[in-house]
């Protein structure tokens, strides 16, 4: 039997929480996430969630996780980590299986940049596979500068490289946070 997302009532509101990777509510993006690159990518696929330690998604180390929920529940999600001193780097873009083709992708993309901005990042920076066209076309139509060559075929690339600068009126004054003692 096939499910069918059905798209929320006017009355549901998706909210915007910042959390840690331990957080239990983050469980279905790990879950689903590793489920995906699996299915994709083979079994090794599931050391891409483990590769980066936890702190790194934390604001003293210049990171977020973010979730939206709705109803009480995880809709969507991802998270930045720094990348170097101007430059975030998008991971873990996900939205539930049950969620898809309502914009919560997107919704996550501009939160993660705003937030990106207003901690002194100048610049975004992702990979996504080769294997995830979908990914690759929600970059492209938010903004993205593909750098690859978009004509090769993605196999032959590897993961595929992508950046964005951001507006100076979303950034601060001040530099990104290191995670350095001095900047605690």
């Amino acid at each position: 039997m096939t499910s069918v997302a059905q798209p929320p009532s006017p009355a549901a509101e998706v909210t915007v929480l910042h959390v840690r990777v331990s957080d239990p509510r983050v469980r279905p993006l790990l879950r689903e996430l590793g489920h995906e690159y699996s299915t994709r990518y083979g079994k090794d696929a599931h050391a891409e969630i483990s590769r980066y330690p936890d702190e790194e998604f934390t604001e003293p180390y210049g990171g977020l996780l973010l979730l939206l929920v709705e109803r009480g529940e995880p809709v969507a999600g991802g998270a930045f980590r720094r990348y170097d001193a101007t430059t975030a780097e998008l991971k873990r873009i996900w939205t539930h299986s049950a969620h898809r083709r309502r914009g919560l992708a997107r919704r996550v993309i501009a939160e993660l940049e705003r937030e990106a901005g207003t901690r002194g990042y100048r610049r975004i920076y992702l990979t996504t596979g080769p294997r995830q066209p979908e990914a690759r076309g929600l970059y492209l139509a938010t903004g993205y500068t593909p750098l690859f060559d978009t004509e090769a075929d993605p196999e032959t690339i590897g993961p595929l490289p992508f950046e964005k600068h951001l507006p100076a009126e979303a950034r601060p004054a001040r530099p990104a946070r290191t995670g350095k003692a001095a900047d605690l």
